[in-house]
């Protein structure tokens, strides 16, 4: 398996991303309620939450095909690894925007964590691009 991945850091740092994804998909779609509590929204908004949980459930999904199922692991699997960058780099630049420029919503529950997190997995899923790249660009 870790040939698969180069070496034991980049199998790490895919390991590390999609829990992270799993927590988020967990937290969302499983134990919504709490999801929105934790933030100070309304519980009509959870339809929207687990929908946007069931996201991070494909890609959970997809990496465990990777990972587990497939013979030739990250192989010419550069789509899904730039489409996760993107998404991740997408959700950093919105959190931004509503953290910073349009604070629709915002209360003393809002957290700098719409920020930190996509911020961190944007960096991981670069990396793993970056590292990967002999592998998945075939």
């Amino acid at each position: 398996m870790i040939e698969k991945f180069n070496n034991i850091f980049y199998l790490i740092l895919f390991l590390i991303h999609f829990a992270v994804y799993g927590v988020y998909a967990y937290k969302s779609v499983v134990n919504t309620k709490t999801f929105l509590k934790q933030y100070g929204m309304h519980v009509s908004g959870a339809g929207i939450v687990r929908f946007f949980g069931g996201f991070f459930i494909g890609s959970i999904l997809m990496s465990l095909y990777i990972l587990l199922v497939r013979d030739n692991g990250v192989q010419a699997t550069w789509a899904f690894f730039n489409l996760v960058f993107v998404q991740n780099f997408v959700l950093f630049l919105v959190g931004n925007y509503n953290m910073f420029f349009n604070k629709l919503g915002h209360t003393k529950k809002t957290s700098i964590e719409q920020v930190i997190a996509p911020g961190i997995l944007t960096l991981l899923s670069a990396i793993l691009c970056y590292g990967l790249a002999d592998k998945i660009y075939i």
